[in-house]
C-alpha cells in the first residue's frame, strides 16, 4: 500500500524588514519535522514585483531559532500566562492608583503590527489615561512625521514608489538604499538604465553604495542638509522657475520662507563652504534643479536622525511648494521608513504626541471624537514622553511600569549607560518578545513569548501608504501568543473586558478603520472606511492597497495632494522659515572625530532576526569603525586592528576598515552589534542623548569620539562544538554559522598554549581526560595552533597570532563533530587553517550565491571583463542586486592592475 503524500501549499505575507514592505511567498512544509523551504518574492505585490534583497531571500533561515522565548517568565521562573498576565495587571493597577496613570508606559516597534499598536494605544490613552505611548520609530521617523504636518497639517507621503522611476531628477538625501532599501534602489537602478538621461544625485558625507548609480556626489559636512535645500530655495526665485499661481492659491508663508533662505544662504560661495562642498558641484545640482521639472527628494535617516531634522525635512518640502512639484507624477518630497510598520504604527497614534487616527490632542474636537468611539472612560488629555524623555523619567522615578514590545532599547536609545540605569530603577519591565536572549529581556522582570514572523497575523503599512497583510501561515511555537492578543488580556484582568473582547485580528483591524472614517468627511487624510464593515474572509484575501481607502474608492489612492489641498485648516500647505544649523556637538581638540552611524548590508537593526541566518554573516562578519586611510596612518591604526573609541558617554572596540569613503577627521560605524554577538561593540554607548526639540528623534547618527589603537594585544580565532564563555577576551565577536560556533578575538598579550587550552573548561567535566591535542607553534611569527579531539572527533580549534589574520573559518566549522579519524592530511590542513585541495573565496561579495573576492578576481584574470558576465560565470549579482555596486568596483581594479 502505497503512503500518500501531503502536497506543500504556499501562502503570501509581507517581509519583516525595511520599509519598501516587499511581497513574498512562503511556502508550507510538508509536516512540522521539516525545514521550511525557501522564501520567494510576490510577483503580484507592487512593492517589489517578485524581487527580494539578500535579507528576505534568508527569512527561511531564520524560522528556527534554538533561542526562542517558549513560556511566559516572571523574575526568571517559568509561569502560565494566567499568572504572568496578574502579575503584570495587579502592578499596573496599584502604580497608577498610587502614582497616577502617567506612572505606566508602552515603548513600542516598528516591528509590530498594525492591529497589536491599535489596540495597545486604546488601552493607554483611553482607559489606563497615560499618553506614555511610544515606540523606536521615533528613532527612525519622528522628524519626518513633524516636517509633513507643519507643511501639510498632517503625516501624509505624497508619493508613491513609480515617481522614483518616473522622475527625470531624483536627489537622494542621507540615504544608502543600495544597502538599506535594496529593492527601492534596483527599481531606480533599472529606471536610470532604461532612461539615461536621468539625473540622480546622492548628498551624504559618505561615499556609499548608493553612489554607484549617481551622476553627483555631494559630500557634505555632516548635518549641512539644510543649507543645501535653503539655496535651492532662494535660487528658485533668481533663476524664475517658481510656480506662482501654486503659492498664490495653496500655500500660505512664502515670503518669511524665502527672506530666512536668503540670509541664511546669502551666495554660492558662502553655501558651498558651509557645506563644506566645491562650488562647481553645487552650481550643477542648482541648474539640474532648476532644468527638472520632473523631481523626486528622497530622504531617510541622514535627514531625520539630527537636532535640526525638522527643519531638514521643511527646507526639503519648502522647494517643492515653491515649484508646485507636488501632486504630480514623478515629483514630490518623499521620506523612506527604516521600517515595516513604521507608518502603521503612526496611522493609529502610536506616538506619544499622537491621540488616533491621524488626529493629535491637540485637533480641535479630536479628544471628544475618540473617546465616544472607544467609550473610553479614562482619556489622556494631553502629548506624553517621547522615547529619550521616558526613559530619563523612568530613571528619575517617575514612569515604575514600562511595557517593552518587540524591540531593544539597550541597544537602539542612545547612552546605553543611562537607558540601563533607567531599566534598573523600573519597578516592573515588562518585555514581549520571541527571543529569550537580547541585551533588554536582560533587563526584563516578566518575558511574554510573542508570536514572529510567518505565525503572526495582521497588517503593515510601507512607506509609500500601502497596507499589506503579514500573514501566520504557521503555528506558533510553544505558549507564544500574538501581541495583540497578551494586550487584550491585561486589560481584560484591569477591568475593560467590554472594549477589549476581540475574537480575531480582523475585528481590530474593523474597528481601526470605523475611527478612521468616523465623523470624517474628507477633514483628516487618514481614511480607510471602506474596511470598516471587513468579514475575516475578506481580511485574510485582503490584497495591498494604498491609503486613503474611503468608503466607496476600494482602489485606494496612488498619490496625495493632486488638487492642490491640504489638511490645514484653511487647506493650505504652509513654506516653513528654517534657519539651517550643523549638529549640536562639534569637533575640538579633546574629541577630534565625527562618528556617523548606519548600517551594513545584510544585517537588520540589532541582528536580532538576522543573526539567525550564517549566510547573511559572511559579507560583514565583525563590527567595524571605517577611518580615513591618512588618519590611520597618523594614529598608528592598520587595517582590521583593533580600535578603540572613546566619548563622554562610553567606549567601544571596533575592528578598523580603512576607507576613503570617509573624510578626514570622520569616522563611520555600523549599529548591529549587541552583547549577545560582541562583547563591547554596542556603538549607542558613544551616542549622546540629544534631540531635536520639535519632533524629540536623537541625533543617533552624530557624535564626537578619539581613536586609538588597541596595543599589546594578540589576534586569535576560536571554533567550536559548543558554546564559550570567553571572559578572559579582551574582544570577542561571535560570528554566526551554520554549525558549530565561530569566534574571532583578541586577548591581552601573554598568552601561552597551556592558557588557550584552559578555555573549554565550560564544555565539560571530563573533557580534558579524553583529549587529544594536536599543536603548533612558530617561535619566530608567535603564531599558536591548538586543535581538540575527544574519541578522535574534533570539538575545538583556538588560532593566535600577533596580527589579524584570515583562515578559512567555514571549512574549519565544517570538520567539527566529524566522527570518523581525521586524516593526516585534514590535520595538518586544520593546523594551516587552509585546506589544499579547497577554494578559498575570499570575502564574501555576493550573499546569495556566497560568491568571494578571490573568485572574483580570479575570473576577471581569465578574461571576464563585465559585471554581466560575472553573473553568467558565478551567477553573483543575478538575484537581489544588493552587491552588484560592489561587483562594479571590481571591474577597473583589476583591469587596471591587468594593465
Amino acid at each position: 500500500m502505497t503512503a500518500t503524500m501531503k502536497t506543500a501549499t504556499s501562502g503570501k505575507t509581507t517581509c519583516p524588514y525595511c520599509g519598501v514592505g516587499c511581497g513574498v511567498t512562503l511556502t508550507l512544509p510538508c509536516s512540522t519535522n521539516e525545514a521550511v523551504p525557501p522564501v520567494s518574492g510576490d510577483e503580484d505585490h507592487p512593492a517589489n514585483f517578485g524581487r527580494l534583497c539578500v535579507k528576505g531571500s534568508s527569512l527561511a533561515q531564520t524560522i528556527q531559532s534554538d533561542d526562542r522565548l517558549l513560556t511566559p517568565m516572571v523574575d526568571g521562573h517559568p509561569v502560565a500566562w494566567e499568572s504572568a498576565i496578574e502579575t503584570v495587571s495587579a502592578k499596573i493597577a496599584q502604580v497608577v492608583k498610587d502614582h497616577g496613570p502617567d506612572a505606566f508606559a508602552f515603548y513600542l516597534s516598528g516591528q509590530i503590527l498594525t492591529e497589536d499598536y491599535y489596540v495597545a494605544n486604546k488601552l493607554a490613552k483611553g482607559f489606563i489615561g497615560t499618553a506614555n505611548v511610544d515606540t523606536n520609530s521615533r528613532l527612525c521617523m519622528a522628524s519626518a512625521v513633524v516636517g509633513y504636518k507643519r507643511a501639510f497639517g498632517s503625516d501624509t507621503v505624497p508619493c508613491n514608489y513609480e515617481d522614483l522611476e518616473r522622475c527625470d531628477l531624483l536627489i537622494m538625501v542621507g540615504s544608502n538604499a543600495a544597502w538599506t532599501h535594496p529593492i527601492l534602489y534596483q527599481r531606480i537602478a533599472a529606471a536610470k538604465q532604461q532612461r539615461p538621461n536621468m539625473k540622480v544625485v546622492v548628498i551624504d558625507p559618505r561615499e556609499t553604495a548608493t553612489c554607484d548609480i549617481a551622476d553627483l556626489h555631494l559630500a557634505i559636512k555632516p548635518g549641512s542638509d539644510a543649507a543645501i535645500f535653503s539655496f535651492l530655495l532662494s535660487d528658485s526665485v533668481q533663476s524664475g522657475i517658481l510656480d506662482d499661481d501654486f503659492i498664490a492659491n495653496h500655500t500660505n508663508g512664502f515670503d518669511l520662507a524665502l527672506a530666512q533662505a536668503n540670509e541664511s544662504t546669502l551666495s554660492l560661495s558662502f553655501t558651498a563652504d558651509f557645506c563644506a562642498v566645491s562650488e562647481q558641484d553645487l552650481t550643477s545640482l542648482a541648474c539640474w534643479w532648476r532644468d527638472t521639472a520632473k523631481t523626486i527628494t528622497f530622504y531617510s535617516q541622514g535627514v531625520n536622525q539630527s537636532s535640526s531634522g525638522v527643519d531638514k525635512c521643511n527646507a526639503i518640502i519648502n522647494c517643492h511648494l515653491a515649484t508646485g512639484r507636488i501632486g504630480k507624477e514623478g515629483a514630490g518630497p518623499f521620506s523612506i521608513t527604516g521600517q515595516p510598520n513604521a507608518m502603521g504604527g503612526r496611522e493609529v497614534g502610536g506616538l506619544a504626541n499622537q491621540l488616533a487616527a491621524h488626529m493629535d490632542f491637540a485637533t480641535p474636537g479630536a479628544l471628544d471624537l475618540v473617546r465616544r468611539f472607544w467609550q473610553a472612560p479614562n482619556m489622556a488629555t494631553e502629548n506624553g514622553l517621547k522615547a529619550v524623555d521616558l526613559f530619563q523619567a523612568m530613571e528619575e522615578g517617575k514612569v515604575k511600569v514600562v511595557w517593552i514590545m518587540s524591540t531593544n532599547p539597550m541597544v537602539s536609545l542612545p547612552d546605553t549607560a543611562q537607558v540601563r540605569r533607567a531599566l534598573e530603577k523600573c519597578e516592573l519591565v515588562i518585555v514581549s518578545d520571541c527571543k529569550a536572549h537580547t541585551d533588554t529581556t536582560a533587563m526584563a522582570d516578566v518575558l511574554f513569548p510573542a508570536t514572529g514572523w510567518s505565525e503572526k497575523d495582521g497588517t503593515v503599512t510601507n512607506s509609500e501608504r500601502r497596507i499589506s497583510r503579514q500573514r501566520g501561515l504557521l503555528p506558533a511555537v510553544g505558549d507564544a501568543k500574538h501581541d495583540w492578543w497578551a494586550i487584550c488580556e491585561v486589560a481584560k484582568s484591569l477591568g475593560f473586558s467590554a472594549a477589549f473582547s476581540y475574537q480575531n485580528v480582523h475585528e481590530i483591524f474593523a474597528e481601526h478603520a470605523a475611527l478612521s472614517t468616523f465623523e470624517n468627511n474628507g477633514k483628516r487624510d487618514f481614511d480607510i472606511g471602506h474596511f470598516a464593515q471587513i468579514t475575516k474572509a475578506e481580511y485574510d484575501s485582503l490584497i495591498p492597497v494604498q491609503w486613503p481607502v474611503p468608503k466607496g474608492r476600494p482602489e485606494g489612492t496612488k498619490r496625495m495632494f493632486k488638487d492642490g489641498r491640504f489638511f490645514t485648516p484653511d487647506g493650505r500647505a504652509r513654506f516653513i522659515a528654517i534657519t539651517p544649523s550643523l549638529p549640536k556637538n562639534q569637533a575640538s581638540q579633546e574629541w577630534p572625530f565625527t562618528l556617523n552611524t548606519g548600517r551594513v548590508r545584510d544585517q537588520w537593526h540589532t541582528m536580532t532576526r538576522t543573526g539567525d541566518a550564517a549566510s547573511l554573516a559572511k559579507h560583514t562578519a565583525q563590527p567595524y569603525v571605517e577611518i580615513h586611510p591618512k588618519d590611520a596612518k597618523r594614529l598608528g591604526i592598520e587595517d582590521k586592528a583593533l580600535v578603540r573609541l572613546t566619548s563622554p558617554y562610553g567606549e567601544v572596540l571596533l575592528k578598523a576598515k580603512l576607507s576613503r569613503a570617509v573624510a578626514f577627521a570622520n569616522v563611520f560605524a555600523p549599529i548591529h552589534w549587541t552583547q549577545q554577538f560582541a562583547n563591547a561593540s554596542v556603538v549607542s554607548n558613544l551616542i549622546p542623548q540629544v534631540v531635536d526639540p520639535l519632533s524629540g528623534q536623537p541625533e543617533s547618527k552624530h557624535a564626537q569620539v578619539q581613536l586609538e589603537a588597541v596595543t599589546d594585544i594578540c589576534y586569535g580565532v576560536i571554533v567550536s562544538a559548543a558554546p564559550l564563555v570567553l571572559s578572559d577576551c579582551l574582544y570577542w565577536c561571535q560570528v554566526p554559522s551554520e554549525q558549530g560556533y565561530h569566534y574571532e578575538v583578541v586577548w591581552p598579550n601573554g598568552q601561552t598554549q597551556a592558557s588557550l587550552k584552559s578555555i573549554d573548561v565550560e564544555q565539560s567535566q571530563d573533557s580534558a581526560e579524553k583529549a587529544e591535542w594536536l599543536e603548533y607553534s612558530n617561535p619566530l611569527t608567535q603564531q599558536i595552533r591548538l586543535a581538540k579531539l575527544i574519541d578522535q572527533t574534533l570539538t575545538l580549534l583556538v588560532y593566535m597570532h600577533p596580527q589579524p589574520e584570515s583562515i578559512m573559518a567555514d571549512w574549519l566549522i565544517s570538520k567539527l563533530a566529524i566522527d570518523t579519524s581525521l586524516s593526516i592530511q585534514d590535520r595538518l590542513a586544520i593546523l594551516v587553517g587552509t585546506p589544499a585541495n579547497i577554494e578559498d573565496k575570499g570575502e564574501i561579495i555576493c550573499s546569495c550565491y556566497q560568491v568571494g573576492s578571490k573568485q572574483i578576481e580570479k575570473a576577471i584574470a581569465s578574461g571576464v571583463c563585465s559585471v554581466d558576465a560575472l553573473g553568467v560565470k558565478l551567477k553573483c549579482g543575478t538575484n537581489c542586486g544588493s552587491c552588484l555596486p560592489e561587483l562594479k568596483r571590481f571591474i577597473p581594479i583589476v583591469t587596471e592592475l591587468s594593465a
